[in-house]
């Protein structure tokens, strides 16, 4: 078997990092092809040996990138197509079809309730890629909740394969030498309490919310690790609220674990792996979530977790994630929260099952399943739900 992955970017988000990660453990040859944006992870696919080519397409309507991308896969010869993110699942099937592929599987990777990928959901883009998915072979969600919505969108179940995202568990151990060189770094004391939040800064993460917590709680610090459109807005927030010299804004801190990547981070060595280490307690803020993942690092690192939305650990029986707390989202809340972490004393966890659960090994396997089953049915008569494997998280 032969894949090509098409995504719509390369940057540092979350299913870029999935993708690159993901590919390490597959067990098929596979190629990598990025409609616009090889950023950082584009480089680190390279560096693991993964052929990246970048189609330069120039907008949204920019029709010249189909028979472009057609022509590609083509040329390629590979038996399975795999898309992922909005744009790229759109472009990609169609490509896909008029290339005669075998098989096509997408991955919806950022579908919410009223967003997609951090931009509000319109009736054009939910018909638009309604039509597209018709033309896959399957189509796989992240997590059991964005299966949910796949459904109430008028995706056949029979067509969804829940796949969830994973983690290598062993890049987030808690090391105690680790965390007192990460505060020295940073400028930070030892002894002090310190709060952590990753992600990209947009609105729909509501880092504003944590960053007004933490102004509020005399002592406590912040280290946010991400980037995006609202970094000038929160550092304008955090020099109002008279903060500045208690909240350290790291940059893109997300690299490679393996310590390969190029990043924009602004402070250099300094990686997720190494922040979590040097906080206290992590907090994840977001309005809405496809999984999650940067909360199950964070478990993986021992760390207690304060959570608004996160089905990676909504979607599990009660008791896989003791030290995770759901929390309503307000400002006050999440300061009194916060006090009674600072109170108690900062402790670390054992890495709860939900950290196993999301190993990136079983991600792989499971994705392998539906790569067989999507190959299986284009060989065979049109799958009916009665034949069709199951892949459940």
């Amino acid at each position: 078997m032969k894949a090509l992955h098409i995504i719509t970017g390369l940057g540092t988000g979350g299913a870029e990092q999935q993708l690159r990660l993901l590919l390490r453990h597959l067990p098929v040859p596979c190629d990598v092809v990025t409609l616009t944006n090889p950023g950082p992870v584009a480089d680190g696919l390279r560096a693991d040996g993964v052929r990246v080519a970048h189609l330069g397409i120039k907008g949204n309507r920019d029709l010249k990138a189909l028979p472009a991308l057609t022509n590609l896969i083509r040329r390629g010869k590979y038996d399975l197509v795999h898309t992922h993110l909005y744009r790229a699942c759109v472009y990609g099937r169609i490509a896909a079809r008029l290339a005669r592929v075998k098989a096509t599987v997408a991955t919806e990777h950022s579908l919410g309730q009223t967003e997609i990928e951090g931009r509000p959901l319109t009736r054009g883009a939910r018909a638009l890629y309604l039509g597209t998915e018709r033309l896959g072979s399957a189509t796989v969600a992240v997590s059991a909740t964005v299966a949910g919505r796949l459904r109430d969108w008028g995706v056949p179940a029979a067509r969804i394969h829940v796949v969830p995202n994973g983690i290598e568990a062993a890049h987030f151990r808690f090391d105690a030498a680790r965390r007192l060189a990460t505060r020295a770094q940073l400028g930070v004391p030892a002894d002090a309490f310190v709060v952590g939040g990753v992600g990209r800064f947009v609105p729909g993460k509501r880092f504003d919310v944590l960053v007004r917590a933490v102004a509020a709680l005399p002592g406590a610090w912040l280290l946010l690790a991400g980037d995006g459109p609202e970094t000038g807005a929160l550092r304008t927030l955090t020099a109002r609220l008279g903060a500045t010299d208690r909240i350290r804004f790291l940059g893109d801190c997300s690299g490679d674990t393996g310590g390969v990547a190029k990043t924009r981070s602004r402070t250099p060595g300094v990686r997720v792996p190494a922040m979590l280490c040097a906080v206290d307690v992590f907090v994840s803020t977001s309005r809405e979530e496809a999984f999650g993942l940067a909360v199950v690092e964070a478990l993986a690192a021992g760390l207690p977790v304060l959570h608004r939305a996160c089905p990676a650990i909504d979607d599990l029986p009660p008791g896989h994630a003791p030290g995770a707390r759901r929390i309503s989202g307000d400002v006050g809340e999440l300061t009194a929260a916060l006090r009674r972490q600072l109170e108690g004393g900062a402790r670390r966890l054992v890495p709860p099952p939900a950290v196993g659960h999301y190993d990136i090994t079983r991600s792989s396997a499971r994705l392998m399943d539906v790569y067989e089953h999507a190959l299986t049915s284009a060989s065979s008569a049109p799958s009916t739900p009665s034949t069709r494997r199951e892949t459940h998280q």
